[in-house]
Formats: structure tokens, C-alpha cells, sequence
């Protein structure tokens, strides 16, 4: 993947702070031209941050700025804005998505980028009145997204797509640039399957052999030692390992990501009642979700189980928890504890004690621009009325602060949520630990049921393994009855009883969380008419 010993770029004694909060201390990094570099640290390790001081964000300008140097082939280079970054030929993709939702793929990828052709008019009046030459932007879309190896409709509009999808339309954005040097991959297969997975890793390794340096920043360390030349490894706002690849393992890399052992698994050991009695009863479920469409789901859900529900992206897993919370429109029935649940009515749900933790942190989530105690306490004190005082025997309603900084502290203790305090906004936490917020939003409703959607989707191997013992436990202490929406299989075998995959919008099949990868496997890949 090498191409030669000169250095592409580095990155010397960088330093960072957050109004006086130390995040980056002493950073050195180098990268050569074709050289594909894995980035890893756990959440709030400074990986993110780093990568923002090369693409030049908005907000280290914002925040003070940063210390240290930064050379493109042996040339100082200041990154005031990403223009300058882009300019020089570094690209980004972003962990959330920059994406136009009305927009199609192809409109996306070539933005303020598009070939335009000349007319009448504007051969008289001037260039500006040319128009866009469409049939010039399709051929550059389908040849960046041929670039990935995958198949995505370059027509199809942004709002439709499965969150797999996007992601690949924000690569080839950046693949669509022939400026192209350095590309910063932060977390691009964490909405894809595992075969979606592995064909951007071949694309990676093709980029590579054009000469395209990447910065590869994911939790799925195999994926590190699959594709990478070398592995950085940043805890605390320090470079504490760099190492090549073919010389270390996942074991070596995740203690000096943690500075400690994690240990996972094979498969869970079922302790859920096989006689229990059903909980949930899903009849004829369909759901007009785009990209995940739900044609004709039938399943029982026993009382204080984990239920797995996996399959390849597209295939309508995601939709039926969202259907069911009415966050798409959905038919068929749906009974809990042999009571039907209206369907398209979330509140009715939520009344019924269901809680739901989105794969859409951002979009449905959070609220973004309020506390970390505002963002967990909400929802149970608007559904559940608490973490309120009454006066006047309820006629007046006030916010119990101690109350609710008491049960956001205790959340932050529990799921190891880094962040400055608990008044901190929510938007100005790492990815992983957003998603945590989300967890904890759904724990203080304390529900009889719970849906989680991609609860480990940006979270590093530490935090994934504090996340999945958090859903047991809540499972096994407090008897929650839980479905759990995943693309990684192993993470379902590792967390859940049984597993059920979907395939065409209809239930392929149903097996213990003990039975071997390769079964599920056929299950995945089979097409249920």
C-alpha cells in the first residue's frame, strides 16, 4: 500500500484545550502517501478533535485555536477553514452525516462541485446562466460510487435512504474530489453491516494503491489489522502507541486503549424461560419506512427476554421498532400483555410503558442544545410526571432540580459518561457518549419494555462492553423485557437469547444467540417470499 518514504503529512507536539480542560497534549503523528493509518482511542480519547484541527473546523478557531505545526509534503500549512483543508487535498467524512435530505446522491456528491453546460442564453448573457449538465454529474457519481465497490441509487433522494446508504454517499463525495490526498474516515462502518463493511474495506485498500493516504478511525478493531499499515492508539489526549499493524493484535490494542483487559464473549449463555409467557405479539406488521421497508413481520416476544434482530442493511430490521413507535406509518397489530397498541401514535406506546432508543442519536434522539440533566429527566417528567413538585394539590407543577441532577448523576456514574459536569449541552459531547445519554433518557422512563435500535453504533470496545452489561443488567435486575435492533451479529450473540433475522421485510428465521455465525449467516442471505 506504501508508495514511497516521504512524508504526506505530520503533525508535530499538537496541543488542545477546552477553556482550560486539557484535551490533546503533545500529539506527533506522520503519514506517507498511499499509507492507510488506523486512528483508535475510546470515546473522548481527543481522536475526533484531532482530526478537526486538520480539516480546520470551525470550532478550534472558535475554542482558541491549537498549538503545534502542521506539514502538508514538508510545507507548513495553517487550516483555517475546511476549504484551505480541502484545498490542500484532505477530505473528511464525518461520524454524523453533512448530507442535503432533499437532495439525491448524485446532487450530494458533486455539490458546489457540479459540471455545467452552456446555452443560448448564457453564451449571450454570460456564464452564470449556464445550466447543470446532468448527464455529465450522473457519470462522475457512478464513477466515484463504482470507486467503493457498492451499489447505491445515484437518483435516489437523501430522505429515502437507510443510514448504510448515506454513508456511502458521503465517501464518494469525498472520492468524487480529484484533488484528493489524504482522506479522514471517522467512523464510516458504524451504520454499515458487515458486508457492507467489508466492501468499503476493499475500498480503502484501493484508494491506498492510488496513492490516497487515509486516516481510518474505528471501534471495530479487526477491521484495523485488516486494512491498516500502521495503529496509533490515543487514551486521555495522548499518542500512547504507534505501532504497524501486522506486529500487534485486537487483544494488545484494546488494553492500551483502555489501559486495562476487556474481555468478551463468544456467544451468551441463555437464562431467559423458554415456558414464559408472551409479552409482545407482533401480527402482520408492515411498515412504510424508506430504505427498510416491513412487509409482513409476525414474532412473539417473551416476557424478560433479550430478542436479537439482526440482517444485512435494507432489509427492514431498523423499521420494525419504528413502526411500532410510530415514528413511520405502520399497519397490522401490535399487543402487549394481550392489550392491542394503536399503532402511528407514539404517545400510546410511551403510555404503555415502551421505550424506544433511536439509531438516529441526532435526528430523534437528542435535544442538542440542552443539558445532559434536561435530556435524560424530559421524557419521564413529561410522560410519567417525574422529577416534578406539586403545589396545591397538582394544580401547580415545578421542576425538582435535586431530583433530576440526582438521576443524571447516577446515569453518568453508571454508563462512565465523559463530560464536564452535568449541566454540560449535549451537543458538546463525543459521539459515544451521546449515545449513552440516550440510554440513560430511556432508563430513568423505567419501562416494562424496551427497544434499542443500534445501541453500540460510534462506541469504542471499553464503553460497547459497559453499554451491552447495562442492557442485562437493567434485563436481569429490574426484569425489562428488551429488543435489540444490531448489524453486528457478534455483539446479538454476545448480548441476546435468541435472534431473529429479517430478510426481504419478513422474519427469515428465529435461532438461540448460541448457535453458530454461519447459520445466522444462511438466514441473512436467504430471500423469504
Amino acid at each position: 500500500m506504501v508508495k514511497n518514504n516521504s512524508p504526506l503529512l505530520e503533525m508535530r507536539n499538537i496541543k488542545k484545550d477546552f477553556q482550560g480542560n486539557q484535551v490533546l497534549t503533545d500529539i506527533n503523528l506522520t503519514l506517507k502517501e498511499g499509507e492507510v493509518l488506523g486512528l483508535v482511542g475510546e470515546n473522548g480519547a481527543g481522536k475526533s478533535t484531532l482530526m478537526k484541527i486538520l480539516f480546520g473546523m470551525d470550532v478550534i478557531k472558535e475554542t482558541g485555536g491549537y498549538e503545534g505545526e502542521i506539514l502538508v509534503n514538508g510545507v507548513k500549512a495553517e487550516f483555517a477553514t475546511p476549504f484551505d483543508a480541502l484545498a490542500a487535498g484532505i477530505g473528511m467524512v464525518h461520524q454524523e452525516f453533512s448530507l442535503i435530505p432533499g437532495f439525491t446522491t448524485t446532487e450530494n456528491i458533486l455539490l458546489n462541485r457540479e459540471p455545467k453546460k452552456r446555452n443560448v442564453i448564457s453564451e449571450i448573457f454570460g456564464e452564470r446562466l449556464n445550466t447543470l449538465d446532468y448527464n455529465e454529474m450522473t457519470g462522475r457519481a457512478e464513477h466515484a460510487i463504482e470507486k467503493m465497490g457498492v451499489k447505491i441509487d445515484a437518483n435516489m433522494v437523501i430522505s429515502d435512504m437507510p443510514v448504510g446508504h448515506k454513508q456511502f454517499t458521503e465517501i464518494a463525495r469525498e472520492l468524487s474530489k480529484e484533488q484528493l490526498k489524504i482522506l479522514i474516515l471517522d467512523e464510516p462502518t458504524a451504520v454499515l453491516t458487515e458486508k457492507e463493511a467489508e466492501a468499503l474495506i476493499s475500498s480503502i485498500r484501493g484508494m491506498a494503491s492510488r496513492g490516497i493516504a487515509v486516516i481510518f478511525i474505528t471501534h471495530r478493531l479487526h477491521e484495523i489489522l485488516t486494512v491498516c499499515d500502521k495503529v496509533v492508539v490515543m487514551r486521555d489526549g495522548y499518542v500512547v502507541k504507534d505501532v504497524p499493524a501486522k506486529q500487534t493484535n485486537v487483544a494488545e490494542i484494546t488494553k492500551w486503549m483502555v489501559g486495562r483487559s476487556v474481555n468478551s464473549s463468544a456467544a451468551k449463555d441463555s437464562t431467559a424461560d423458554e415456558n414464559a409467557k408472551v409479552i409482545m405479539s407482533i401480527r402482520k406488521l408492515w411498515v412504510d419506512m424508506p430504505g427498510e421497508t416491513v412487509r409482513n413481520v409476525s414474532i412473539d416476544v417473551r416476557e424478560g427476554e433479550i430478542l436479537g434482530i439482526g440482517g444485512l442493511a435494507g432489509q427492514g430490521k431498523l423499521g420494525i421498532p419504528n413502526g411500532i413507535m410510530g415514528l413511520y406509518e405502520a399497519g397490522g397489530t401490535v399487543e402487549l400483555e394481550g392489550k392491542e397498541i394503536a399503532l402511528n401514535n407514539p404517545r400510546k406506546c410511551l403510555d404503555a410503558s415502551i421505550a424506544f432508543v433511536s439509531e438516529d442519536r441526532r435526528g430523534v434522539g437528542l435535544l442538542l442544545d440542552e443539558t445532559l440533566e434536561w435530556n435524560i429527566a424530559f421524557p419521564a417528567m413529561q410522560i410519567q410526571n417525574k422529577f416534578l413538585k406539586n403545589l396545591l394539590g397538582g394544580l401547580i407543577k415545578w421542576r425538582d432540580e435535586k431530583a433530576i441532577h440526582k438521576v443524571t448523576q447516577k446515569y453518568i456514574d453508571e454508563l462512565a459518561i465523559k463530560c464536564t459536569s452535568s449541566k454540560q449541552q449535549a451537543k458538546e459531547l463525543s459521539g459515544g457518549n451521546q449515545q449513552k445519554i440516550c440510554l440513560a433518557k430511556a432508563f430513568a422512563l423505567e419501562p416494562k419494555f424496551l427497544f434499542v435500535s443500534e445501541p453500540t453504533r460510534g462506541i469504542d470496545v471499553g464503553a460497547k462492553s459497559l453499554v451491552l452489561n447495562a442492557l442485562k443488567k437493567l434485563n436481569k435486575e429490574k426484569g425489562v423485557t428488551i429488543v435489540m435492533v444490531s448489524s453486528e451479529l457478534e455483539e446479538l450473540r454476545q448480548t441476546c437469547d435468541r435472534i431473529a433475522i429479517v430478510s426481504g421485510g419478513k422474519i427469515a428465521g428465529i435461532l438461540p444467540a448460541t448457535d453458530s455465525s454461519e447459520d445466522f449467516g444462511l438466514l441473512m442471505v436467504s430471500q423469504v417470499k
